[in-house]
C-alpha cells in the first residue's frame, strides 16, 4: 500500500493534469488562505467604511472606502483562481479557459465598481444640491443610462480579450440595431424623451402641471413614463414622448398667480358708494400678506346688475396657496359691503304692464260676463 502511494506521488503524469496530490493540496491551502485574507480585509473595511464617508475626509478617500465596502466575492473567486493557476502546471487549453474565467470575473467586479462609483458621485451631487428638485428628477435617468454605458464597455472589452472580432460584431449589431430600433421605436422614443426631460428640465418632481386635459403634481420622472398625482387623489401615468408633444402648463415655475373676480352690485346702489368700491377693493387686497393688487373697474352693465371686475396676484404661490388668499379677500369684501350697506345683486326680472292694456282686458272680461 505504501509503495502504491509513493508511486502516485512520484508519477505526476498519472495524476490530474500532471500535478501530484501534494501540488493539489498546496494549491487548495493557498486558495483557502487567499480567500480568508480577502474576506477578512473586506469585512474589516465594510465594518468601518461608513466612518470614512463623512465630510471630514477627502472625496478620493471616501470613494475608495465606498468601493472596498461594496466589493463582491466574485473578485475573491477570480484572485483565488489566479493563485491556483500560478501554483499548478496545467495544459495550455485549461490555462486559456481558466484565464478567460478569471478575466470575466475581474471585469464583472470592475463593472460593479464603476456602477458604485457612479452612484457615489450622484449621491454626492445630491447632497451638495440639497433640495434641488430638478437634479433629483434626473438621478434615475442618469443612473440608468450610465449603467448601460458601463456594461456595454465591459462586454466589449471582455469579448475583445476572448478573441472575438468586435469590429465585425459592431458592424453586425449596427445592421441589426436598425431593425430593433424600428420594432421598439415607441420604447426608444420614450427613452430619448426621458433623456430630453433630464437635460432640458421643462419640469421637475413636485411641479404642478396641466398637460392637455390632465392636471396634477409630478411624483416621479421615469425612463418611460412620468407620473402625476391629481387633486382628486388618483395617479396619472403619461408617456414621456406624449408629454413632449403636448402643451405643458407648469404652475410650479410661476412666481405669482393671478385671479379675477366679478362682483355684481344692484343698480339702485347710490353713486357715491359705487365710486368708492374700486378703492375699497384695492385696500382689502393690499392689506393681505403676499398679495399684489392689479386693478378694479366697473366693467359691464349686466341685465340685472352692475359688474365690477377685480384682478390681483398671489406672490410665492408654492408657499402660500391661492385659494387661501381668495377666501380671505372674499370674506373681507362681504364684511365691508355689509358695513357700508352695499347689496350684492341677484337675478331678478321686472314685469311692467301698460295701463291701456289693463283697461282693455278689464272691459273684455266685463263684456263676456253673464
Amino acid at each position: 500500500m505504501s509503495d502504491f502511494i509513493k508511486h502516485l506521488f512520484e508519477t505526476p503524469e498519472r495524476l490530474l493534469y500532471g500535478n501530484t496530490i501534494a501540488d493539489w493540496i498546496a494549491a487548495g491551502i493557498i486558495c483557502v488562505a487567499v480567500w480568508s485574507v480577502l474576506w477578512f480585509v473586506r469585512s474589516l473595511v465594510a465594518s468601518r467604511y461608513q466612518r470614512y464617508l463623512t465630510g471630514e475626509h477627502t472625496v478620493p478617500v471616501r470613494l475608495l472606502a465606498y468601493l472596498v465596502g461594496n466589493t463582491r466575492q466574485i473578485l475573491f473567486l477570480g484572485v483565488v483562481l489566479y493563485a491556483a493557476d500560478e501554483s499548478l502546471t496545467l495544459p495550455p487549453k485549461v490555462e486559456r479557459n481558466l484565464a478567460n474565467a478569471i478575466l470575466i470575473l475581474i471585469l464583472l467586479q470592475v463593472g460593479l465598481w464603476a456602477g458604485s462609483a457612479l452612484r457615489f458621485y450622484l449621491e454626492l451631487k445630491e447632497q451638495d444640491r440639497g433640495a434641488d428638485r430638478s437634479f433629483a428628477g434626473s438621478l434615475d435617468i442618469i443612473s440608468f443610462l450610465g449603467r448601460i454605458l458601463i456594461w456595454s464597455l465591459i462586454i466589449l472589452v471582455a469579448l475583445d480579450n476572448l478573441g472575438i472580432n468586435i469590429t465585425a460584431l459592431l458592424a453586425g449589431l449596427g445592421v441589426g440595431g436598425v431593425a430593433v430600433a424600428l420594432a421598439l421605436q415607441n420604447v426608444l422614443g420614450d427613452l430619448f424623451a426621458s433623456l430630453s426631460i433630464a437635460l432640458d428640465k421643462p419640469f421637475v418632481v413636485g411641479d404642478s402641471l396641466t398637460i392637455d386635459t390632465f392636471t396634477g403634481k409630478v411624483e416621479h420622472i421615469g425612463i418611460k413614463t412620468t407620473r402625476l398625482r391629481s387633486e382628486t387623489g388618483e395617479q396619472i401615468v403619461l408617456s414621456n414622448a406624449d408629454i413632449l408633444k403636448s402643451r405643458v402648463r407648469n404652475f410650479g415655475r410661476a412666481t405669482e398667480l393671478r385671479t379675477v373676480t366679478t362682483l355684481r352690485v344692484a343698480y339702485d346702489t347710490p353713486s357715491d358708494k359705487l365710486l368708492a368700491i374700486p378703492k375699497l377693493l384695492e385696500q382689502i387686497v393690499t392689506e393681505q400678506a403676499n398679495a399684489r393688487f392689479d386693478r378694479c373697474h366697473l366693467k359691464n352693465f349686466g341685465e340685472w346688475a352692475l359688474q365690477f371686475e377685480l384682478s390681483y396676484f398671489r406672490e410665492n404661490p408654492d408657499q402660500y396657496p391661492l385659494l387661501d388668499l381668495q377666501q380671505a379677500v372674499n370674506f373681507r369684501i362681504i364684511e365691508e359691503f355689509r358695513r357700508l350697506g352695499i347689496e350684492f345683486a341677484y337675478p331678478t326680472q321686472r314685469v311692467v304692464a301698460a295701463a291701456g292694456a289693463a283697461e282693455s282686458a278689464a272691459e273684455s272680461a266685463a263684456a263676456t260676463a253673464p
